[in-house]
């Protein structure tokens, strides 16, 4: 067999898909081809190329992105007598079922999961040196050529991106956080995720918090920035609930004090007619880890109710994923509101 023969007429041609033009030592030798014919392929000016150790392309020529996407996780996929639990069930945007995908046993992440999220301010996948892949931590295996170890306890559900198995947002921006030192490109990145509806703040924050990221001073500045921004968009999807699904007219942003006495607190929306107010919950993980805040949530909520005053707490998930349900909720409150003794006197003030 000469250095040129291809293994099967199909293997090179142009037209043929990914996985059989980057193969591992192990599928070659299926196809009878020694390490040793390998590496000879390999030699400069030769037909084939290393790109990873153990791991080939069957053509000379820069990889294209996909390529090196589908080395890297044939590089860091567990041979297949070591797999011994199954493999995750397929997230949406997964390919049809027999259909080939990459093996889910590592996950790009970092700013090539970001990439094949379609963020906008991620570089393109052509211009990446690094791919990221997530491994279970205790993996045996080494960063290598454009490769990029992460590694992690337990390896999170995939979600399938044109059949590649990427970290969800919320990972990949963590990944990508931990090596990025410019702050305007990590407030871009924690930007978009929110202002695209990739995920909410919440779960950013609690990834950045895992990863030990928030000591770092650019990385809280990003996240103050982020937590605005997600409240300014629940703020905006309260408003639309109101006006889309025909609830009456609130009061908006308000503050509401006992004549003379006490602040009782800031609310997003406030009925006065019925005493129903509704507050998003947009805390982060920091601010509920606060100890002395969160009785003093628990100790407000519990005046308003003895004052007669019906709260309602909606998440951004909700006001996202569940609108109308949300606008449901609110209007059997206000419905209600004839069946209650009547509140109490509030003053309703803006909010300062």
């Amino acid at each position: 067999m000469s250095h040129s023969t291809p293994i099967s007429p199909r293997a090179l041609r142009p037209s043929s898909p990914v996985r059989e033009r980057v193969l591992t030592t192990a599928r070659l030798r299926e196809n009878g081809v020694t390490a040793a014919d390998a590496n000879e392929r390999c030699r400069p000016g030769g037909p084939w190329q290393r790109l990873l150790p153990g791991v080939f392309l069957l053509r000379p020529g820069p990889p294209t992105p996909e390529e090196r996407l589908h080395a890297a996780l044939l590089y860091t996929a567990r041979p297949p007598s070591a797999r011994t639990a199954p493999r995750v069930p397929a997230q949406p945007g997964s390919p049809e079922p027999g259909a080939h995908r990459p093996s889910a046993d590592a996950l790009i992440t970092g700013l090539a999961a970001l990439a094949l999220h379609g963020f906008s301010c991620a570089p393109p996948l052509p211009s990446l040196g690094t791919i990221d892949v997530l491994v279970p931590r205790l993996r045996r295996l080494r960063s290598a050529g454009c490769v990029r170890i992460v590694r992690t306890t337990v390896l999170p559900a995939p979600v399938f991106v044109a059949g590649v198995p990427v970290a969800a947002v919320p990972r990949a921006l963590a990944d990508a956080v931990a090596e990025l030192t410019d702050a305007e490109a990590v407030r871009a990145l924690l930007t978009e995720a929110v202002r695209r509806g990739y995920c909410e703040p919440r779960s950013v924050v609690e990834e950045l918090t895992a990863a030990r990221l928030l000591d770092r001073p650019y990385v809280v500045d990003a996240v103050d920035s982020l937590v605005a921004e997600g409240r300014a968009i629940a703020e905006n999807r309260l408003y639309r609930m109101v006006f889309e699904h025909g609830l009456p007219d609130p009061v908006w942003n308000v503050e509401l004090r006992l004549p003379g006495g006490p602040h009782l607190g800031a609310l997003d929306a406030y009925w006065p007619e019925q005493a129903v107010a509704v507050e998003l919950e947009t805390r982060t993980p920091l601010q509920d880890a606060d100890d002395a805040r969160a009785s003093e949530r628990t100790r407000r909520r519990e005046h308003l109710e003895r004052l007669g005053i019906t709260v309602v707490h909606i998440t951004p998930r909700r006001l996202r994923d569940a609108m109308e349900q949300q606008a449901t909720v609110v209007r059997t409150a206000l419905m209600a509101a004839n069946d209650r003794d009547p509140a109490a006197y509030v003053v309703v003030l803006p909010r300062s």
